[in-house]
């Protein structure tokens, strides 16, 4: 298994995986796994079109599926994406681009009647940034959203953000900042946060795994429905890293080292649960 720390946060008793495990055991048909994508089930690459998940994690995530009550998967991507590169996972919940898409189990694929308006400005908005931001920029053109990422060019951090965060205020959009990247997107009342907040309502539990800034949310999202009612049993987990772990971390029960480590801290979790 791999090390695992507890974050600052502390729940009400400590906590260790070994025991959270055990306590999920009991009320497995009542609990939703929830998993980020990027950086949590798959390591992050310089091209964001390029990356797969880890060794043992689409395994452990086929083992586990049936024995709780969802697996969810939570990401900036879109739903498409995540379809893709699942390798065809069967009873997978799948919430693309922070909740504006989704699809359970398989199933059609959703979108938030709200962003469909904003489909042409994106585009509009990815044009104008390809041509008007430098070289080393990469623009990731999502449909719903625009990211912007500098990870092979970290100079240019600075410049692409004042760009992006200037585009989101002439366009009214929201931004999202993550791990080199800044994300524009419509001004729809949607993140992980509320993603999450509305399917733990009538679950008896939940743990969920993310590595960036946009999933402190999601752990808050845990830790309001554990003040809510002393019997749920929430567990926020985080996935190291080198630009926002520390951040991540210390709103988190437990860390996680990597991706890697994330398929063999599941297959672990197959025994305790199956």
């Amino acid at each position: 298994m791999p090390p695992l720390n507890l974050g600052n946060q502390q729940p009400k008793t400590p906590l260790d995986a070994d025991h959270a495990w055990r306590a999920t055991a009991a009320r497995a048909g009542e609990t939703v796994l929830f998993f980020d994508f990027d950086g949590t089930l798959a390591p992050v690459d310089d091209d964001p079109t390029a990356v797969q998940p880890a060794p043992k994690v689409l395994a452990a995530l086929e083992a586990l599926a049936p024995v709780v009550q969802r697996v969810a998967i939570v990401s900036a991507r879109p739903v498409d994406f995540l379809r893709d590169h699942l390798g065809g996972l069967v009873g997978i919940d799948l919430y693309g681009l922070y909740g504006l898409e989704h699809s359970h189990s398989g199933g059609e694929t959703v979108t938030e009647p709200a962003a469909l308006p904003w489909v042409p400005t994106m585009a509009e908005l990815a044009d104008l940034a390809r041509a008007e931001l430098p070289a080393g920029t990469l623009v990731e053109f999502k449909r719903l959203s625009v990211a912007l990422h500098w990870r092979t060019a970290p100079h240019l951090e600075a410049q692409v953000e004042q760009w992006g965060r200037a585009q989101a205020e002439r366009l009214g959009l929201k931004v999202q900042a993550g791990r080199m990247v800044l994300e524009l997107k419509p001004p729809v009342d949607r993140d992980k946060g509320l993603v999450i907040g509305e399917i733990v309502r009538d679950a008896g539990g939940a743990w969920y795994f993310g590595d960036d800034v946009s999933d402190i949310k999601a752990f808050a999202a845990l830790r309001a429905r554990s003040a809510a009612d002393p019997d749920f049993l929430g567990v926020c987990v985080a996935v190291a890293n080198p630009e926002t772990g520390h951040e991540v971390a210390e709103a988190a029960d437990l860390t996680i080292d990597s991706p890697a480590a994330l398929g063999d801290f599941l297959t672990e979790a197959v025994h305790h649960l199956t």
